[in-house]
């Protein structure tokens, strides 16, 4: 019983990952190279202060539960728990090396202007953008496999 609900906390909060990322990637990516970039500045800098709390809640609470359920397994069901968890922990890895060091500069870009270079510099908070969603969604799909396919252990206490 406390394997499947470690596996289910898993697939629950690497889809929520994977999604909030996805809808970003979806969504918000296209629309900020649509609007005037004043208004992506303003708009990105409250929404990062926005996700900065829930983001990383989401993110610890995925790696940790795909941690846990590589802990309570063995056999190739702790190999995908584990490749679930290090996707994770790259997500993770990704956001904070690549997009939060951008986010501070548009931060005081919002205020003081973006400087020339601003569109190559947008351009990789994208391309880091994707990665983490990439890795997330991996993480997601190994956690489904794990759920859907892979048997768990018999019960000892059948009988």
């Amino acid at each position: 019983m406390l394997i499947r609900s470690i596996r289910s906390l898993a697939l629950l909060t690497t889809g929520l990952l994977v999604g909030a990322f996805g809808y970003g990637a979806a969504n918000l990516v296209p629309t900020f190279h649509r609007v005037p970039l004043q208004m992506r500045l303003e708009f990105h800098t409250e929404l990062m202060q926005n996700n900065s709390i829930s983001m990383q809640a989401t993110m610890a609470a995925a790696a940790l539960s795909c941690l846990g359920a590589a802990v309570l397994t063995t056999g190739r069901d702790r190999i995908v728990a584990a490749l679930a968890t290090a996707l994770v922990v790259a997500s993770f890895a990704i956001t904070r090396l690549g997009n939060v060091p951008i986010n501070h500069r548009i931060n005081r870009w919002a205020l003081d202007g973006a400087p020339a270079d601003y569109a190559a510099i947008l351009t990789r908070w994208d391309i880091f953008h994707f990665l983490r969603t990439g890795t997330a969604l991996l993480a997601c799909a190994l956690i489904i496999a794990l759920v859907v396919w892979m048997r768990e252990p018999l019960s000892r206490n059948r009988g």
